[in-house]
């Protein structure tokens, strides 16, 4: 399903500069959205695999955001607000704290660091540093945390690295869960380097982790490897943050992905749908001894988007209140394993893995290339997929919560041709 009209895309290409990249995935120039599809200026329809990277956890034009911020328009209500107080950030706030910070008893303050992901892990970042009064950070490879210069720090993607052109600093890898295949015991390096005083390892302030990497392939962290990181946390006197922003709000089942492994990390990081309705927004949460900022230490003009505010607070309203939103996650997410468990026992030859939790999956091909030339014959039939991992080996499966079981079935079955259409 590409586009039939040769002069649609000619603007983005002679105009737009090279960085752009799911455009050239997806040539096509979308026009509409709702729920779970797509339709572009042709009439053809996609469905969403892919969810806005993460940022469209219910959907395109949810109608019950998309009423919300309509009232909320109309009655002129306040826009930009940097930090100031509004009833938009009011009845966001309460709602936070009574759907989701109060039930899980979480003593968490509450910032608006600005309105992308990376602001977030910049200012968890900064914070760290100023606690601890060191500068060092440890991060896992194959993490993925943004593409500021702090960001990027602690990333792993060396393609990614590359585009800062200086170098990066302060940020050390160690092994992520399961980097040896099992085959050396949890944290041994990571705790002989920090108990050797001729390691050269600086005294971290922090780790930064996600319990689920999703640029780096849905590698998932068992609940008992990161039971053993906070202990370990705890022990060596280094702050525990987990950046939450793809893999919170819902996407692992729980609202925050770490529920399952009952750890209470000292500072977390959260965007992409914590707005609900794909709006600029993002949040820094921190146990409350933390709060060491001066006024004004770190801020950002657009920290106050406040129409995301009113999206928000109506989604937790909306899907959090009563728990049946983690319910279907899950019974949504074993439909998915299911489906690409039959997809690799169709394939012998492609040499899949099937990794993943709650609505993100992963299928690792053997052949990298393959999963690029999966997810271009799946967007030629009509679904967006995107791959993920070091190598772009891992097809990634990031459907809204919101699909029905209908069209996550329908989805499945487009990609089952794909792979088989391209064996």
């Amino acid at each position: 399903m590409t586009t039939n009209n040769p002069r649609a895309l000619s603007v983005f290409e002679s105009l737009e500069s090279e960085v752009r990249s799911y455009c050239r995935s997806w040539p096509a120039v979308f026009d509409r959205a709702q729920g779970a599809r797509l339709t572009d200026e042709d009439g053809h329809s996609y469905l969403d695999f892919f969810a806005g990277a993460g940022s469209l956890n219910y959907g395109h034009n949810n109608p019950v955001l998309k009423r919300a911020l309509i009232d909320y328009i109309e009655r002129d209500g306040i826009t930009h607000g940097l930090d100031m107080a509004t009833t938009a950030k009011r009845a966001f706030l309460e709602t936070f704290e009574n759907v989701i910070l109060r039930p899980r008893d979480l003593p968490y303050k509450v910032m608006f660091p600005g309105p992308t992901g990376t602001n977030a892990v910049e200012s968890a970042l900064k914070l760290a540093r100023k606690v601890k009064g060191r500068e060092s950070v440890v991060s896992f490879t194959n993490a993925f945390h943004g593409m500021s210069l702090g960001s990027l720090a602690v990333t792993g993607n060396a393609f990614k690295r590359a585009g800062a052109g200086i170098p990066l600093v302060h940020g050390t890898p160690m092994p992520f869960d399961n980097y040896f295949d099992g085959q050396v015991p949890d944290f041994l390096w990571f705790e002989r380097l920090l108990e050797d005083q001729g390691s050269g390892l600086n005294k971290p302030a922090a780790v930064i982790v996600e319990t689920v990497q999703g640029e780096g392939g849905i590698n998932v962290a068992r609940a008992e490897w990161l039971r053993a990181l906070q202990e370990l946390c705890h022990r060596q006197d280094m702050l525990l943050i987990v950046d939450d922003i793809q893999m919170g709000c819902g996407r692992t089942g729980g609202f925050f992905s770490f529920e399952e492994a009952g750890i209470v990390p000292d500072i977390v990081t959260l965007s992409k749908s914590i707005s609900g309705y794909g709006l600029p927004m993002s949040l820094c949460l921190f146990k409350g001894e933390l709060d060491v900022w001066e006024p004004g230490e770190h801020n950002g003009t657009f920290r106050g988007n406040n129409p995301a505010f009113v999206t928000a607070a109506a989604t937790l309203d909306a899907y959090w209140a009563d728990g049946q939103m983690e319910k279907q996650t899950l019974a949504r997410g074993e439909q998915v394993e299911q489906a690409l468990l039959a997809i690799g026992e169709e394939h012998p030859e492609a040499g899949t893995q099937i990794r993943g939790r709650g609505l993100v999956w992963g299928m690792k091909f053997a052949d990298p290339a393959r999963a690029t030339t999966v997810c271009g014959r799946a967007f030629e039939l009509g679904l967006l997929v995107e791959t993920s991992g070091p190598e772009s080996e891992v097809v990634k499966v990031l459907p809204p919560l919101t699909v029905s079981s209908a069209e996550l079935d329908e989805g499945l079955q487009v990609l089952a041709k794909a792979v088989r259409d391209t064996a």
